[in-house]
C-alpha cells in the first residue's frame, strides 16, 4: 500500500484521494441530468506548492471542485500567487483584504462553495483555497446557483493548513503554486519491491542448502538415526524448528486480529517506539544468523577463539563481533529511521528477519497450510475491505499509514520510494504477504528435496512462479483500483495454495501432502509443535 508524501510532511486523509475522485464520478453518474453543465468538471488531485520568502518549501495535496477552472498538469504553465486570507475568513462577503492577483484562502461554512468562489473572483483573486473543517478532504460540488460561471480554480485543502499558514504568514511572504501533475501508471519501484519479495522467499527456501551444518545434511541424506544421535552433540549451529499445528494456525490469526485492533485504537508515538525496538531485535537476530551460519559451516574445522561472558557463557569471538556489528547497524537505522534513505536499512533488517523466521517456523503438511492460508485470506479481505463498514475506515490501511503517529508507518514493511511519481511516497508490502506464502513455498521445497522430485515434477518451482504472478496481480489490482490499498493475500493464496492443491490432485500426491511428516523436522527437532 502506498500514500503520497510531501517534502517534509504527510497530508492525512481517511480515504485515498483517488477513491474520492472515483466516487465523485459515480455520484455524477447517479445524479444524471440534474447537474448543471457548469458543474461537470473532472475532479483533480491538486498539488499546492509553497514558497516562503522566495524559498521553496513543503507541498499540500488538495482536491479541485466540480466547477471553476481546471488546473494544468505542468507547474511551469502557472504563476506563483501570493497567499491572502479572506476577511471575513468565511469568504461569504466582500473581503476587506486585497485579493487582486492572489490565491484567496477561506474556511468552510456559513455559505455555499459557489458563493465563496464568486466573492473571491469578484475581488480579483486568481484562485480560491477552501480550508476544510476536518483533516480529510471532500469533494466540492455545486450548490445554490446552478450556473456559477466561475473562471478561477477552487481547491479544498486540509484543516491543518489554516494554523500552519497563519503562523508563517504572520511575518513572512507566502506564495502558492497550484497544478495537477499526473501519476505514472507504473512506477519502477514496484519492480524492486517485487524482486525483494520473491528473492526473500527464494533465499529462505534454499537457505538450508548452505545454512545448515554438514552433519545435519548428512543425516538427512542417509536417514540414519544413529548418526543423528552422534551428530546432535556437535551440531552447534542447528536451529530448532517449530512445526505449526492447526490449533496454532487458528490462534495465530486470532491474535493477529487482536494486535491489529490494538494498533488501530492505541497507536501512538510510544507504541511505535516499542514496535521499532522489537523490530530491531528481530532484525539483529536474523542478520546475525544469516552472516554467521554459513561462515561457521565453511570454517567448521578451523580453530575458533572464544571468550567467556557473564550470564551468556562461552561464545566465539567471531560470533560476538558479528553480533556487535548487527546491533550497531540496527541502532543506526533506528536513530535515522525518519530520514529519506532509511528504507534501505529497514528493508535489510526486515529481509533478514523474515528469512530467519522462515527457518524457525515450518508447515508440516498441506492440511495445516490450508487452514493457515485460508484464514489469512479472509483476514486480509476483512481488515482491508469490510472493516470500513464497522470502523468508518480501513483498519489495515490506517495502521500501515501510521495513524496517530505523525505519518510514520510501522516498521514491519518492505518499502521502496516512488522514483518517477511527482507525488513521491512509497510502495509497500507487509511482512505477512511474504511470510504466509513463504511458509508454504519453503514446505514444498523440503518436500521436493526429501521426495527427490525433479524440478519439473516438483512443486517448488511452480509455486515460486505462482507467487511472482500473485504479486503481479496484486499491483495490477492496485492500479485498476486507482491506488487503493489491496489485500495481497487475495491474489497470493490462490496463486500458491491453489496451485499446490490443483497440481497435487492431478499428480495423485494430494493424500501424501495432506498428512506429510517432514524427515528434517523429525530429526532436528522431533518434539517442537505449536
Amino acid at each position: 500500500m502506498s500514500f503520497p508524501l510531501g517534502n517534509r510532511r504527510r497530508v492525512s486523509a481517511t480515504l485515498p484521494f483517488s477513491f474520492l475522485v472515483a466516487l465523485s464520478f459515480a455520484v455524477a453518474a447517479i445524479a444524471g441530468g440534474s447537474k448543471s453543465p457548469y458543474c461537470n468538471n473532472p475532479v483533480q488531485l491538486a498539488m499546492v506548492k509553497i514558497w516562503v520568502d522566495g524559498d521553496e518549501g513543503e507541498y499540500l495535496a488538495g482536491l479541485t471542485a466540480s466547477f471553476g477552472a481546471t488546473l494544468p498538469e505542468e507547474k511551469n504553465k502557472v504563476p506563483k500567487l501570493p497567499a491572502v486570507f479572506s476577511n471575513p475568513l468565511n469568504g461569504c462577503s466582500s473581503s476587506s483584504s486585497k485579493l487582486s492577483g492572489s490565491a484567496a484562502l477561506s474556511v468552510r461554512g456559513d455559505c455555499d462553495f459557489v458563493t465563496k468562489a464568486k466573492v473571491a473572483q469578484s475581488g480579483g483573486a486568481q484562485a480560491l483555497l477552501v480550508i476544510n473543517d476536518k483533516e480529510e478532504i471532500e469533494q466540492i460540488d455545486c450548490s445554490g446557483d446552478v450556473s456559477p460561471n466561475i473562471s478561477i480554480p477552487v481547491v479544498m485543502v486540509p484543516k491543518s493548513v489554516r494554523d500552519e499558514l497563519t503562523k508563517t504568514m504572520a511575518n513572512k511572504r507566502v506564495e502558492l503554486l497550484l497544478y495537477a501533475p499526473t501519476r505514472p501508471i507504473v512506477d519502477i519501484s514496484v519492480v524492486f519491491l517485487w524482486a525483494m519479495s520473491v528473492g526473500t522467499v527464494f533465499t529462505a527456501s534454499l537457505w538450508q542448502e548452505f545454512g545448515i551444518s554438514e552433519q545435519t545434511e548428512k543425516r538427512l541424506n542417509e536417514s540414519s538415526s544413529k548418526e543423528s544421535s552422534d551428530a546432535g552433540t556437535d551440531s552447534d549451529n542447528d536451529q530448532e524448528t517449530i512445526d505449526i499445528s492447526v490449533k496454532g494456525a487458528i490462534l495465530f490469526v486470532i491474535l493477529a486480529s487482536v494486535f491489529l485492533l490494538l494498533l488501530f485504537f492505541f497507536m501512538s508515538s510510544w507504541f511505535l517506539l516499542v514496535l521499532t525496538v522489537l523490530f530491531c531485535i528481530g532484525g539483529v537476530q536474523g542478520m546475525h544468523n544469516i552472516i554467521i551460519t554459513p561462515v561457521t559451516r565453511k570454517c567448521r574445522n578451523c580453530p575458533q577463539k572464544t571468550v567467556r561472558l557473564p550470564v551468556i557463557g562461552e561464545v566465539s569471538i567471531l560470533s560476538l563481533g558479528v553480533f556487535l556489528l548487527c546491533v550497531i547497524f540496527a541502532v543506526a537505522w533506528a536513530v535515522h529511521r525518519r530520514a529519506s534513505y532509511s528504507w534501505v536499512g529497514q528493508n535489510i533488517l526486515g529481509i533478514c528477519m523474515m528469512i530467519n523466521v522462515l527457518q524457525l517456523a515450518r508447515l508440516p503438511n498441506i492440511k495445516v497450510a490450508t487452514v493457515l492460508l485460508c484464514l489469512a485470506f479472509f483476514y486480509d479481505i476483512f481488515w482491508v475491505f469490510i472493516s470500513p463498514l464497522i470502523f468508518q475506515q480501513s483498519v489495515m490501511i490506517a495502521v500501515a499509514k501510521g495513524k496517530n503517529t505523525g505519518g510514520e508507518s510501522i516498521p514491519m514493511l518492505l518499502r521502496v520510494p516512488r522514483l518517477i511519481d511527482p507525488w513521491g511516497g512509497y510502495n509497500m508490502i507487509g511482512f505477512g504477504d511474504i511470510l504466509f506464502p513463504g511458509l508454504l513455498i519453503t514446505f514444498t521445497y523440503r518436500f521436493d528435496r526429501e521426495s527427490k522430485k525433479s524440478m519439473g515434477k516438483g512443486y517448488f518451482v511452480w509455486l515460486m512462479v505462482g507467487y511472482g504472478f500473485g504479486l503481479f496481480f496484486t499491483y495490477l489490482g492496485l492500479y485498476l483500483m486507482n491506488g487503493n490499498g489491496q489485500p495481497a493475500l487475495l491474489y497470493l493464496v490462490p496463486c500458491t495454495l491453489g496451485v499446490t492443491v490443483v497440481l497435487a490432485a492431478i499428480r495423485g500426491d494430494l493424500k501424501a501432502l495432506w498428512g506429510y511428516s517432514s524427515k528434517s523436522s523429525a530429526m532436528i527437532n522431533p518434539t517442537a509443535e505449536v
